[in-house]
């Protein structure tokens, strides 16, 4: 055999060795995630369908089993008076609810476009080379890894119109005339909401952008430091680019978190309607009203809700979870 044929042969077999491999893989892939998939169908999947089927009956705390079907009426029903004139209820044409879903959007955009920025600004002062790095790395995650009930609870003191810290400091500097009511007041709870939850989570999109910056080749900095292109230029033309598929997969965490807040708002403000989100008015229904299957069609709702969102922003935002682009 001559060695242009041992050549070709050795080419032909190389293509059904790495399919077989990979073949060999991705089922020993699939082995290793049975078991955490049948956890996610018990734990999420399960509870998931039947908050769907209890949102089309008329359940309640007490009558959870032998509730009777009604369909969609949670979500929106009508009735003709003897007037003529047709009164409408339901999910759909709830005040109560849209001023939630008002709230939670709200929320989510500011927090998650604020936190994005001043994640990026952390990222980059970590990811610069100095002295002690590695203790500013671990003290800057200190707020996320406080519970977020402490914090709620630290920060409803600190906000508190009589003994709260952060009045005391605005009159001594003279930013204010008189005490605030930070989480009492309608015109200030979104703002107090916002502050906390910016201050806690910044840092957890500040850890997955400096992830990702630590992917890019330092030669490619090293090269335009040659160039003599100016760091701004070097940011928005090499730095932005390549860490976009990082930044576009923490987003999307965190807008999932900020779209279904419960914790940080039901501690703070927990009976504003400037700061009500779809999870709390969603809770309250299924547990303090006793309107279960009201509360039921609210958090399908809210579940439907996140997943058109994160898929239009999958989409649009071209976003891979393995690290490249489309």
């Amino acid at each position: 055999m001559t060695v242009e044929a041992t050549a070709g042969q050795a080419v032909r077999t190389q293509p059904k060795i790495e399919s077989e491999l990979l073949k060999s893989r991705v089922g020993a892939a699939m082995w290793f995630l049975l078991p955490m998939l049948a956890a996610l169908a018990v734990v999420a999947g399960w509870p998931l369908l039947r908050t769907i089927y209890f949102s089309l009956t008329n359940a309640s705390l007490t009558n959870l089993y032998e509730a009777d079907f009604v369909g969609f009426k949670n979500y929106l029903s009508w009735t003709t008076l003897k007037s003529g004139r047709t009164v409408f209820s339901g999910l759909l044409v709830d005040p109560a609810w849209w001023n939630a879903v008002g709230n939670t959007l709200r929320f989510a955009v500011i927090s998650v476009t604020l936190e994005t920025v001043l994640g990026m600004v952390v990222a980059l002062v970590l990811n610069a080379e100095f002295k002690g790095r590695g203790i500013v790395r671990a003290a800057i995650l200190i707020p996320w890894a406080i519970p977020t009930i402490v914090s709620a609870k630290m920060w409803s003191w600190m906000l508190n119109d009589q003994f709260g810290i952060i009045n005391d400091l605005f009159m001594k500097l003279g930013l204010i005339s008189h005490k605030i009511a930070w989480t009492a007041s309608a015109d200030t709870a979104m703002t107090a909401v916002l502050i906390v939850d910016i201050w806690k989570t910044t840092p957890f999109m500040a850890l997955l952008i400096l992830a990702g910056l630590q992917m890019i080749p330092k030669d490619i900095y090293e090269a335009a430091e040659i160039d003599g292109v100016h760091p701004v230029k070097v940011f928005f033309k090499v730095t932005l680019p390549l860490v976009r598929p990082a930044l576009m997969v923490a987003v999307i965490f965190r807008l999932l978190d900020a779209m279904r807040i419960f914790d940080l708002i039901y501690v703070l403000t927990p009976n504003s309607a400037a700061t009500k989100t779809m999870s709390v008015i969603s809770r309250e229904n299924l547990f303090d009203f006793d309107k279960f299957a009201y509360g039921s069609a609210q958090s399908t709702f809210l579940f439907l809700m996140i997943a058109v969102m994160t898929g239009l922003y999958i989409w649009l935002g071209k976003v891979r979870f393995d690290g490249g682009d489309r």
